[in-house]
């Protein structure tokens, strides 16, 4: 796949040569093709609409002052991806193309100056039908004798995939139009969509039966749409709103608004907040509000619509390549959305650490619909930073208030500023909780800074008596990258610890034996062949290696680099188990040895040293120990090898191995796997996919591999 950047600042288009410009221009050809062909096609995108449009418009730009580069075969005379071949194509009389994006309110005020001008009006007052851009799946549907007779989706603008079984499972999709005034040949266009309410209700579902959760809406409805079997798609609630027309052998109004009525009449579903605009203030003054209306609405938008109402205009104005001089689309700031705090909940992590989790009016934010945010700490929510500094202008956050939300990337949304305007005079403020909410209600403290300071992060000081963090210390045993026991879901896991079947990770050891008094297969949504496979699993993680071992046992500071580091450095469990007992006894020696280690410093020893330095934590290890059959020796790192002592980050979809075992493998042959990309990165392998990391790498300069570039350098 051709990189998303360079590994220097993009030049200015207006500085390029003719040769530099073709080079970009073909690289950004292959790319953009590559995104179309998985967003319309395969309905799995992989960048952000911000960095598709990003590309987009430096790709157009190119053209615009090198035209000669324009062939018939260019993106930009494309829409869309050609049908993916899994439906009878169909032709579509009248090509369904895009529109022209704006991004700032300057871009909008050269739109409506470019139409005045091409009409040579005296003036500016032109009416606008303005609308919300819905994100979702473009559908024509095709109506002769006033009958239903083709469903099609937009495809490659030209030609599309015929759903009409599929369609006609949608309540919004008339099978006959109604009223009188309907043309003999009539096709109406618009977009499918999936609720937000929806949507949500659906991925429970899929992550309940073991199938991968969607995207997001517009990928959960193309994904409903393309089933084989109409009755799935009858299954999952998909709506319709129409917007626009192709074919029509009469046209019934002669203004845009005046169809949007039409098709009200002929029994569609139309956009209620659809609105006629007299200027370009209305049009910027509409964008605003719907914008700030955006996480109150159950259906996701990215942006305002706008056309010229007059259909007369729209024809003499016409189109510029593939799209339209009359409309154009006004984008959102694709990273952020405004929407309302409901509730402030306290998460209480595995090591009792408390996390205030903002519940908010779920809101498309960057192509996935967020409902929960991390309000961080008790000093962020009060708008305070870190190191005492005043965050959003010291402004608090309430329960009720409006707030500004970004996800940047993989980045878990935040809270970046409230709308101090739109607060409720009923907002409450938020006091931290001074007591666990556990059923023990132990007392919470702000844990300390290394300088012995009172620190930001409040905690649970109920250790392992509190259910809490029990809960999570089995849910991080579980996981993949500790035992990986298949069967053992949250969902699962939580049942069995209410139940009282499972306390400690030992019991879990322990249930094929008791269960002959248990009867899991007896319980609802279980059966013989689930117990059968969750007990084969179990029996597999009787074996498991050291650094696996030493990060399932939760201890605080000890994630999974640490856990390696321990591991490699004492070689064996019985090495490592006497170190902790003596450092947890104070042993200089013991401490001096341990502290010698690479990356482990003061707090990860003082840390181990509590947990070990407590019978009842010392007591589950021994239990856990005694139903294992072996804790593997560490593997020695190689020191010799092309990649030892480099730093190496993996990015995308690896299609040879997984990113677990490209991870292992990397640190066997003595390299450091990070997470993120920087200066100091050596190496990135980037797959099929990669973002934003292949762009830090491209950023500083760091050298990237393919996966086969990798394997040979590694010798595999």
């Amino acid at each position: 796949m051709a990189r998303a950047a360079k590994s220097k600042p993009l030049r200015d288009v207006a500085d390029l040569t003719k040769a530099q410009a073709k080079v970009e221009h073909m690289r950004l050809a292959l790319e953009l093709e590559e995104h179309d062909k998985r967003y319309y096609q395969d309905d799995a995108p992989t960048v952000s609409d911000a960095e598709y449009d990003a590309l987009r418009k430096r790709f157009n730009a190119i053209e615009k002052r090198f035209s000669e580069f324009v062939t018939g075969e260019s993106p930009s005379q494309k829409v869309g991806a050609a049908p993916s071949g899994r439906f009878k194509k169909v032709r579509h009389a009248i090509p369904m193309l895009s529109l022209d994006n704006a991004f700032a309110e300057e871009d909008v005020r050269d739109f409506v100056g470019r139409i005045v001008r091409f009409l040579k009006l005296d003036d500016d007052k032109i009416d606008f039908s303005a609308e919300p851009k819905i994100d979702g799946l473009s559908m024509s549907l095709r109506y002769e004798g006033g009958e239903l007779v083709t469903a099609a989706t937009r495809g490659d603008g030209a030609e599309g995939e015929d759903v009409t079984a599929n369609i006609r499972t949608l309540e919004d999709v008339p099978e006959r139009l109604k009223g009188r005034n309907v043309p003999d040949i009539c096709e109406v266009r618009g977009e499918v969509y999936m609720t937000k309410k929806a949507f949500l209700a659906l991925n429970r579902k899929q992550v309940e039966a073991g199938e991968a959760p969607f995207a997001n809406p517009r990928n959960s409805a193309a994904g409903s749409l393309r089933q084989k079997d109409p009755t799935i798609t009858a299954s999952r609630p998909l709506g319709f709103f129409a917007y626009a027309w192709g074919e029509m052998s009469d046209m019934p109004e002669d203004t845009q608004s005046g169809m949007i009525g039409w098709f009200e009449r002929c029994g569609f579903t139309t956009n209620p907040l659809t609105k006629l605009c007299h200027s370009v203030e209305d049009l910027l003054a509409f964008h605003r509000k719907i914008e700030e209306q955006r996480a109150t609405l159950d259906y996701d938008i990215d942006g305002v619509v706008y056309k010229v109402d007059r259909i007369d205009w729209q024809e003499r104005l016409g189109f510029v390549s593939r799209t339209p001089r009359w409309g154009i689309a006004h984008k959102f700031p694709a990273e952020q959305a405004m929407t309302v705090l409901r509730d402030i909940e306290i998460q209480v992590g595995r090591t009792g650490s408390f996390t205030p989790v903002g519940k908010l009016e779920p809101v498309g934010v960057g192509g996935v619909i967020v409902q929960n945010v991390t309000l961080h700490n008790e000093d962020y929510i009060r708008g305070i930073g870190s190191k005492g500094e005043e965050l959003r202008e010291g402004r608090d956050i309430r329960i009720g208030d409006t707030v500004v939300i970004q996800r940047a990337g993989d980045v878990i949304p935040q809270v970046v500023d409230v709308v101090m305007d739109k607060r409720p005079k009923g907002a409450k403020e938020f006091h931290f909780p001074k007591k666990c909410p556990c059923p023990l209600h132990t007392d919470v403290v702000r844990e300390e800074t290394a300088a012995g300071e009172e620190g930001s992060r409040a905690r649970c000081t109920g250790e392992f008596a509190c259910p809490y963090q029990k809960i999570e210390h089995l849910k991080l045993f579980v996981s993949r990258r500790a035992f990986d026991i298949d069967g053992l879901g949250e969902k699962q896991l939580q049942y069995f610890f209410d139940e009282g079947f499972v306390k400690e990770p030992a019991d879990i050891f322990t249930l094929p034996k008791r269960n002959a008094k248990l009867k899991l297969e007896e319980i609802e949504g279980y059966g013989e062949t689930s117990v059968r496979n969750l007990f084969a699993s179990i029996e597999s993680r009787r074996k498991i290696a050291l650094e696996r071992f030493v990060f399932a046992l939760g201890m605080r500071h000890v994630g999974e680099t640490t856990a390696l580091a321990l591991a490699r450095g004492y070689g064996s469990w019985d090495a490592f188990h006497d170190a902790c007992l003596k450092v947890a006894k104070g042993d200089e020696e013991a401490i001096a040895e341990m502290d010698a280690l690479d990356q482990i410093g003061d707090t990860v020893i003082r840390s181990i040293a509590d947990y070990f330095g407590e019978s009842h934590n010392r007591g589950i290890v021994e239990r856990l120990v005694k139903e294992l059959d072996e804790i593997v020796d560490a593997e020695k790192p190689k020191s010799n090898s092309a990649v030892a002592g480099k730093t190496v980050v993996f990015t995308g979809s690896l299609e040879k191995m997984t990113r677990d075992e490209a991870k292992a493998t990397a640190e066997r042959l003595g390299a450091k796997v990070s997470g993120s990309v920087s200066k100091k990165t050596d190496l990135v392998v980037a797959g099929p996919g990669a973002g934003s990391k292949l762009a830090d790498a491209n950023k500083h300069g760091v050298k990237v591999l393919t996966e086969d570039e990798w394997l040979k350098l590694i010798g595999e």
